[in-house]
């Protein structure tokens, strides 16, 4: 007996020292852990079973947070990604459950969002027959994201991995899908270390910077008199706010933000002049037609900001530096193009631009600004009427918060009072939905921002309408406990719809009124404190209740039916048509 088992040990060192089996579904996991993913969005189903099925035993290593939907497991992604500068990683079934990720998908290749998403696929010998939730995933996304792939074998799936994070994260970011078949996740195959990728000889994300892109921009700056950043989202993503407010104080140049771009520079910066686009300040508009060398950083031109861009910045020299060479010149004639990473761009312009100041030139914007504040924003901030106005909701909520605090919007009118009004004083603490514009984006954005920054204040700012349609993601805030705030301006009606046929369409407001629930009611079945607010003199202490709160918490401000949001840039009209009030009907 002693002599069996002492023959015995030596079979039992060789078991140890064999080759660890795991599945395809482990080998995703450890993969995943291997990025330093540490928070997954999903919603199980049977094509992901196994998958879910090895994450029990990952509890430790690997936090899921079970969504309602599918659309708010990619939205709470997205606002993983926005604030952290980290991928956001995405669970889903096949079918229904992979096609419900679509508009998320759209929304983060357009505002240049990375994340990665695991679907879930029926057995690899049932593609193509229809089988039950199958769904053709690859050809379906091929649209909406930067890269996707099929997995139908276990030994791929590292290697998958490894691609997607490299290519999610590199150069433009944006969203990537990894499709894996049931038999896949089932297989067993022998483990190996995952390595992480950091070369694909075919895909070349970071260009160089050339000098002699940079030294001919530096040329038009130093001679200009009244030159004029634009600063866009791919300052923030490279990193280069120091940079840019470096490189606007030597030069003395004044900078106004895209939507996407707010936080770039502080609000409060001498030299920042506003926020750009259709419903942006007065000043950096007009004088978007009044430069005369204009520097675009990290931006693609979009409609919002041009307008009609037969009457766009015509007059001036367009400096642009982008990362993603498809934008250039695709919008706008582009006098110089720096193809560069926006930080190495930025730093190089200091070396070679020349110290200067345009004090005249930015007194200007502040002259146009201040015609905005007598005839739109006073009147917004110290309302006449007995009803709450937007603007002066947000107001109030900036100074109580300093500007400091993450906010993240819907689509809407309360999107652009938001953008406007909230004195944004950080990067990345304003998430919105720029270039889809998806009504439903801000409330699992606002979780999944909270989750990467929870030491941060998270707000919410969502229209009656866009509130509605992920709702369901009060479900998730209750069930982690996820203290975000939620700010609900309420006018009962698609507010910006609404104004549109309000001023264009002779006030028939064609389907645009809305009939709600009763929010608060809502709120408390989801176990979250909730109060109402529509008297001028109890806004500023229920925002006060409602920034103490160590809980979720939900405020809906009830603002008037009729409010519009001005200035407005209409549709078909170049940046310097900004109207500042309604037109006059002739």
């Amino acid at each position: 007996m002693d002599a069996l088992l002492t023959k015995s040990e030596p079979k039992a060192e060789t078991d140890k020292s064999a080759p660890k089996k795991l599945t395809g579904s482990q080998v995703l996991l450890e993969s995943l852990i291997s990025e330093g993913v540490q928070t997954i969005f999903g919603y199980p189903g049977g094509a992901i079973m196994p998958v879910y099925d090895a994450l029990y035993s990952y509890a430790d290593r690997l936090n899921h947070i079970l969504v309602r939907h599918e659309q708010g497991a990619i939205h709470a992604a997205q606002g993983f990604a926005r604030v952290s500068g980290k991928p956001g990683v995405v669970f889903a079934t096949s079918g229904p459950g992979a096609t419900n990720l679509v508009t998320g998908l759209a929304d983060a290749l357009i505002d240049s969002t990375p994340v990665v998403c695991i679907t879930g696929q029926v057995f690899a010998h049932l593609l193509g027959t229809d089988a039950f939730q199958e769904t053709d995933v690859v050809n379906t996304t091929i649209p909406v994201t930067k890269w996707n792939i099929q997995v139908t074998e276990a030994k791929d799936i590292a290697d998958a991995v490894a691609r997607a994070f490299y290519i999610a994260t590199s150069g433009r970011p944006g969203p990537v899908l990894i499709d894996i078949t049931k038999n896949a996740q089932n297989e067993v195959i022998e483990g190996t270390q995952h390595n992480r990728c950091t070369l694909i000889r075919t895909y070349k994300p970071k260009p160089v910077l050339k000098s002699s892109e940079v030294e001919a921009a530096a040329e038009l700056i130093n001679n200009a008199r009244r030159p004029y950043i634009l600063a866009g989202q791919g300052v923030l993503l490279s990193g280069a706010s120091k940079e840019l407010i470096a490189f606007s104080e030597k030069t003395g140049i004044p900078v106004a933000s895209t939507l996407l771009g707010l936080g770039a520079i502080p609000t409060d910066h001498p030299n920042y002049v506003g926020y750009l686009g259709m419903h942006g300040n007065y000043g950096p508009n007009v004088n978007t037609n009044e430069c005369d060398v204009l520097i675009a950083v990290g931006m693609r031109f979009d409609d919002r900001v041009t307008g009609n861009v037969a009457r766009y910045a015509k007059q001036a020299k367009i400096i642009h530096i982008e990362i993603d060479r498809a934008e250039i010149r695709k919008i706008v004639h582009t006098e110089v193009a720096v193809h560069a990473d926006a930080k190495e761009a930025l730093a190089a312009l200091i070396g070679y631009c020349k110290p200067n100041k345009h004090d005249q030139w930015i007194q200007s914007f502040h002259t146009l600004n201040r015609v905005e504040f007598e005839k739109v924003i006073k009147k917004e901030f110290q309302p006449e009427g007995s009803e709450l106005m937007m603007g002066e909701v947000i107001n109030y909520l900036s100074e109580l918060t300093g500007g400091e605090a993450i906010v993240v919007t819907d689509v809407g009118q309360h999107q652009m009072v938001t953008s406007r009004y909230y004195k944004f004083k950080q990067p990345r603490t304003q998430v919105t939905s720029g270039g889809a514009g998806t009504m439903g984006f801000a409330l699992p954005a606002a979780l999944g921002a909270k989750l990467a920054m929870p030491h941060k204040e998270v707000i919410a700012v969502i229209g009656d309408g866009g509130y509605q349609m992920t709702v369901q993601e009060l479900g998730t805030i209750m069930q982690y406990k996820i203290p975000v705030k939620i700010l609900v301006l309420n006018n009962s009606f698609l507010g910006m719809v609404r104004q549109w046929q309000q001023l264009f369409h002779e006030k028939r407001y064609s389907f645009t009124e809305m009939q709600n629930p009763d929010f608060i009611k809502l709120a408390e079945a989801y176990s979250i404190p909730a109060k109402k607010v529509s008297a001028h003199g109890d806004l500023e202490n229920c925002l006060k209740e409602m920034l103490n709160a160590k809980t979720p918490y939900f405020l809906e401000a009830v603002v008037g039916k009729e409010d519009n949001v001005f200035p407005m840039v209409p549709a078909g009209g170049c940046v310097s048509d900004v109207l500042l009030e309604p037109p006059q009907k002739k």
